[in-house]
């Protein structure tokens, strides 16, 4: 519902949009562009489509964004009757994937160098294989192919720092259907691969407020 004036009622932000901005749809359709948000605008997402975001703003207007650069806001802890909080912004379980991944490839080239296998048993032993980790003191980013963002994390929690592509099409998409148009090509970096048709990745915050 809203108000004769176009305000929510009763709006209730859920995330806000990063402090670059964010390019919106009128659908999960990057061939229907609208006006972009402005930074560090409050919205609530309504519904999720693949990396597509539905988000409703203060005003009643709701459009569709990359939901996956959006940033959460934080929710009070649940009643003691709710279920718990999840871990999803525990850095752990990446860094757990990161090592496994690091650990097989590792194997192929010792296999490799040590002459028990060829080139072509090195290659399918590491066929898929996919991770990027970068450690700078206590800042680690994180590559999560599953989402296909990099995070930024200080030892306690992560945040979405990147994202490899455009959002993607939802459930049922049409095959072929159009990706968001990518950003501007940035530096390559661990965890995307021009030569195998990924977008160039963008950014979607800098941590501490600078670049490193």
């Amino acid at each position: 519902m809203t108000h004769p004036d176009g305000r929510a009622e009763d709006f209730r932000p859920t995330h806000v949009v990063p402090q670059q901005g964010l390019p919106a749809w009128e659908g999960p359709d990057a061939s229907r562009p609208t006006e972009p948000l402005d930074p560090f605008l409050p919205v609530r997402l309504l519904s999720r489509r693949g990396d597509w975001g539905q988000v409703l703003c203060a005003n009643g207007w709701s459009a569709w964004v990359d939901g996956r650069l959006l940033v959460a806001v934080p929710q009070p802890p649940p009643t003691a009757g709710g279920r718990p909080t999840g871990r999803a912004e525990d850095p752990r379980p990446l860094l757990a994937r990161a090592a496994d991944a690091l650990d097989r490839y590792r194997r192929g080239v010792d296999s490799l160098a040590a002459g028990t296998s060829g080139p072509e048993a090195f290659r399918r032993s590491v066929r898929g294989l996919r991770a990027g980790l970068v450690i700078d003191g206590e800042s680690v980013w994180l590559y999560e192919e599953a989402t296909g963002r990099w995070l930024y994390g200080d030892g306690t929690r992560l945040a979405t720092y990147a994202v490899a592509t455009g959002p993607g099409p939802g459930p049922g998409a049409r095959p072929g259907a159009e990706r968001a148009p990518a950003a501007e090509p940035e530096p390559e970096a661990a965890g995307t691969d021009a030569a195998a048709g990924h977008a160039p990745t963008r950014i979607a915050d800098v941590p501490g407020g600078g670049e490193r």
